[in-house]
């Protein structure tokens, strides 16, 4: 009776330690997680240190608004850009300038550092 009792407790420990093990899911993979590399830092991705042009607007009229947006920061001649000050803005380009250097950027996102002569 002994034996019989110890083999009873013996499967029911057994049945309520299956029961407590949780089931094993496959996992379903996140359908709006990004891609994987997306999410690592690329080697081969290029640092941009130069600021980049974004936007020019020139007014029509003879000494009308000139206004560019540079990082997503609208400046006008005169305003600063990281370390430089905006000396001119044209259609095509904004001309920043560091001390005696100038640097030209254009709507292309080539930042070429240049000497342009006298900005409008």
């Amino acid at each position: 009776m002994v034996e019989t009792m110890k083999r009873l407790v013996a499967i029911a420990a057994l049945c309520a330690g299956a029961a407590l093990t949780p089931a094993r899911a496959q996992a379903v993979p996140d359908p709006t997680r990004p891609p994987a590399q997306l999410l690592r830092p690329s080697a081969t991705a290029p640092v941009t240190a130069a600021p980049q042009l974004q936007s020019i607007l020139v007014g029509r009229a003879a000494g009308g608004r000139r206004v560019a947006v540079v990082d997503g920061v609208t400046v006008r001649i005169g305003d600063r850009v990281g370390s430089a000050r905006v000396v001119g803005i044209t259609q095509a380009a904004v001309v920043l300038e560091r001390g005696a250097r100038r640097e030209v950027l254009t709507l292309k996102g080539a930042g070429a550092m240049q000497s342009p002569g006298k900005p409008e």
